[in-house]
């Protein structure tokens, strides 16, 4: 039976480089299907990794009836097996109900590929219906890390150097009115993203002493060290008594 499959994670866990070895897959075995993304970081109609991979896309836009573009190719003669959506947390939540109606209603297979939650913690539109409607959700295989070297779980933007958690939702170039703004992003664990501690910030203060919160092994704990050494002081007297 045909399905509903989420494939989420944080940035850099590698989920455009799964859905380009998804549709070479399928495409070997004589399956036929259709390729979308939204907003890839190569430009326009295009689904590319980081690994520099790349494979030709239908740019989806706001306006896009996934349910009507398939039944029209349908129509037209054309076998539909499977989609292949990429970046699918900046569909809409109707571009997604359009998704599970083809899946249900006409049997094709479709593999969503994107992610959870934005650099505020909050889940995306496309990523909530998905996690709502689909039949099974994964985590792919591989973990993105965080500079620590933890496991990341956590985007942060990071705006001219600094680490923001307020702002719109989606930002591709300058969202400073009019001035020119480097934005990045970085994937952090939740304890470096609570602590608003990117790589940059790290680096900025590894000269320098940590600041609250302090950590446990460079803060002695009650009983430890002079108190733990009078301690022990006081029980080897006793034992001589």
């Amino acid at each position: 039976m045909a399905e509903l499959l989420f494939f989420s994670g944080t940035m850099d866990c590698g989920k455009s480089t799964l859905a380009l070895q998804m549709e070479h897959n399928h495409r070997a075995r004589g399956r036929r299907g259709l390729v979308f993304t939204k907003h890839d970081r190569a430009g326009e109609a295009v689904l590319s990794s980081r690994l520099g991979l790349s494979h030709a896309a239908l740019e989806v836009h706001d306006d896009l009836d996934f349910w009507d573009l398939v039944v029209e190719q349908a129509t037209g003669g054309r076998v539909i097996d499977y989609l292949i959506c990429d970046e699918a947390q900046f569909y809409t939540a109707v571009q997604v109900e359009q998704l599970a109606k083809l899946v249900d209603e006409m049997h094709i297979d479709v593999y969503a590929f994107g992610i959870t939650a934005d650099f505020r913690t909050e889940l995306f539109p496309g990523s909530r219906r998905l996690i709502e409607l689909a039949d099974r959700i994964q985590v792919p295989q591989v973990e993105a890390l965080c500079w620590c070297g933890r496991r990341a779980t956590h985007n942060a933007r990071v705006v001219d150097g600094d680490m923001v958690v307020e702002g719109e939702q989606v930002v591709v170039g300058d969202i400073s009115g009019g001035s020119t703004a480097t934005v990045e992003y970085e994937v952090l664990c939740r304890r470096h993203y609570m602590r608003r501690m990117t790589s940059h910030a790290a680096r900025a203060q590894a000269a320098s002493p940590e600041v609250l919160p302090f950590d446990l092994d460079l803060c002695p704990l009650p009983g430890s060290g002079r108190d733990a050494a009078d301690a022990s002081s006081d029980e080897s007297r006793s034992g001589l008594a």
